[in-house]
């Protein structure tokens, strides 16, 4: 049911998904430009197109009534961000204990212009020993994708910039709040 909704969601859009279903069990995908509340909804549907069931960390004050139900079906774990949180080894201790798990991270981290990204997912990827999906919206092309998946070497600095070049051609809704710089 999901997939179809998406996919009439999708259709209604005018955006098409342009990548195989992914066949691991466990990763983290992350999703870049986020610049629009938009992202957050093409992005659902593109996941469940291709049959991802992504879980994602939100801020806490999302999963409030009366739309808390709603986060929390689509795959939200809420995180009190007023709170020092180890949410790296919070989610590496969740990819140990699951025998599947798609964590889903938008690491801009927020809807407005950042200076640098927050590598979370990277250290969360090398904690666990599992590879990072780049997955993108581009709007300029109304297309969603995983560009490349791969399994992080520890060698930060490379593979950052492996991260950042990827993205580079990506077009987001908003250019003026988009830094494609990493680091």
């Amino acid at each position: 049911m999901k997939k179809l909704v998406s996919k009439l969601i999708l259709y209604m859009l005018g955006w098409k998904v342009v990548s195989d279903i992914p066949t691991l069990k466990k990763y983290v995908i992350i999703v870049s430009p986020h610049t629009s509340n938009w992202d957050f909804i093409i992005g659902r549907c593109f996941g469940y197109m291709l049959e991802i069931e992504a879980k994602y960390l939100g801020k806490s004050q999302l999963f409030r009534f009366p739309y808390g139900w709603i986060f929390r079906l689509l795959g939200g774990i809420p995180v009190d961000r007023s709170k020092h949180n180890n949410l790296v080894a919070y989610a590496i201790d969740l990819f140990k204990s699951s025998k599947e798990l798609v964590l889903g991270l938008a690491p801009e981290g927020s809807r407005s212009r950042v200076e640098k990204w927050k590598l979370g997912f990277y250290h969360i990827a090398v904690g666990a020993n599992i590879p990072i999906a780049l997955a993108y919206l581009d709007y300029a092309k109304k297309e969603a994708g995983i560009g490349e998946m791969f399994l992080p070497s520890g060698a930060i600095q490379k593979d950052l910039q492996k991260i950042e070049d990827f993205y580079k051609g990506i077009s987001p809704k908003y250019s003026e709040k988009y830094n494609s710089k990493i680091f």
